[in-house]
């Protein structure tokens, strides 16, 4: 009898131990830990998320960085689970160049771009010859001299797209020059250039409210700048994964994105088919 219990306890003990197994493995089973990567320092809407993810037993761990190149290799390289920092055009060009497979699961938010400046109120006080600092990645660069042509102050060539450089500016009554540099640096350009064209977050981080600061901003239903939540291509249908877009997309943390940023980041909640088709 004391040999059948001992066998009957032990049983029990591994099937306790496998069921344990399964719960660090599984989907939304109450262990289930993700990494997500994010640009810039502001985790607020996200610490927001990871508390609604705990609920359904997932530890969604917020990792930070410092640029937009770092989010994408590290994820392709497995070192994250998911990033949520970038617009689908700077994705599709940054897969194609880097021959990597991350692909989009989700939708997010619009966060439009904005011009700033120390020194001026109003694009029309801005100088003859004035400097503008802009981001130097290709899609980056490309959106920032589309708000220059949206404000009226150059023109582009058709075949501009959306990866222009200043070589494709065929009218430029002012003048402009365009100075080209890492994205995270344009805010800090500001104080030695007329102005600076300034990404969302990177604008939030240094103490700008993209909604009230900026002299232009761009229009806030530009598809091609849609912000998104990718995985690796092999996760891509991961039940987990897919949770967290499903958490962000709801109702509440709409209202708490407005609310956060002051209007400054608009959900935007798309189906990926909708996504990816911008061109």
């Amino acid at each position: 009898m004391k040999k059948i219990t001992t066998l009957f306890l032990l049983a029990v003990l591994a099937l306790t131990l496998a069921a344990c197994g399964n719960e660090t493995e599984g989907a939304g089973d109450g262990n289930r830990k993700v990494t997500l990567g994010i640009s810039g320092s502001d985790t607020t809407i996200w610490d927001y998320i990871a508390d609604k993810a705990e609920k359904e037993g997932i530890d969604l761990e917020i990792v930070t960085f410092s640029d937009y190149v770092a989010p994408n290799i590290a994820l392709a390289e497995g070192e994250l689970d998911l990033n949520a920092f970038q617009t689908i055009s700077y994705f599709d060009e940054f897969v194609e160049e880097h021959n990597i497979d991350i692909v989009p699961i989700g939708s997010t938010v619009i966060a439009p771009m904005g011009l700033y400046s120390e020194k001026y109120d109003s694009i029309d006080e801005l100088p003859e010859g004035s400097q503008i600092a802009v981001p130097n990645e290709a899609t980056n660069m490309g959106r920032a001299l589309l708000l220059l042509q949206e404000a009226g102050l150059i023109k582009l060539s058709d075949d501009a797209g959306l990866t222009g450089t200043a070589d494709h500016i065929i009218e430029n009554p002012k003048n402009l020059e365009i100075v080209p540099m890492v994205a995270a640096q344009t805010p800090r350009a500001m104080a030695d250039v007329a102005a600076s064209i300034v990404n969302n977050g990177i604008a939030v981080d240094a103490g700008l409210n993209p909604t009230d600061d900026p002299i232009a901003r761009e229009s806030d239903t530009a598809t091609p700048y849609i912000n998104l939540i990718a995985a690796s291509e092999e996760n891509a249908e991961d039940e987990d994964f897919l949770k967290i877009v499903e958490l962000y997309q709801q109702e509440d943390t709409a209202d708490f994105i407005v609310e956060h940023t002051k209007g400054a980041q608009i959900p935007t909640f798309v189906t990926v088919e909708e996504l990816v088709d911008y061109k």
